[in-house]
């Protein structure tokens, strides 16, 4: 296992955090698909006039209105196919690994590596700044990955072998 009981409890939640950020962009993608335009227009508004995000013209507020500006423009079928083909990578991911499926550490490390391209990519276009968190935090996992993957029997190719 990783570097004793503590690298492994910190692998096993990454994975669980890796697995929660999967199922929630599943769920986000049907939830996106099943809500009309004109709700989630609702929603922003609401949200941006009960100063929840501070002042309504302020740099937080200004950030989320340009990120749901898109969204609401017409880029909703490749928000809804991103967040589920993510969720479901990340899921599928997630499973194998917990099962110590030898040959899903690399495939891992990879699909989170084109993540942070990505992530940071899209952070440079939007001026997001989400996005290099999340993408720091999926280097971080690719760093237990990697630490995990040295440490597992080189037989090993998936539970009980």
């Amino acid at each position: 296992m990783t570097e004793g009981r503590g690298g492994e409890l910190l692998f096993k939640i990454a994975l669980a955090v890796k697995g929660l950020d999967g199922a929630i962009e599943l769920i986000g993608a049907i939830v996106l698909l099943l809500i009309p335009t004109a709700t989630v227009q609702a929603l922003i508004n609401d949200v941006i006039s009960r100063d929840l995000l501070g002042p309504p013209d302020g740099s937080l507020a200004t950030h989320f209105v340009s990120g749901t500006a898109d969204f609401v423009s017409g880029n909703r079928t490749f928000a809804v196919l991103y967040l589920g083909l993510h969720g479901i990578v990340k899921l599928v991911l997630v499973a194998a690994m917990l099962r110590r499926i030898r040959p899903a550490y690399p495939v891992a490390v990879v699909v989170l590596g084109a993540f942070v391209v990505y992530e940071i990519y899209r952070a440079t276009q939007t001026g997001s700044v989400l996005l290099p968190f999340l993408a720091a935090l999926d280097v971080a996992i690719i760093v237990l990955i990697i630490r995990e993957y040295r440490n597992l029997p080189a037989t090993q190719a998936g539970p009980g072998r």
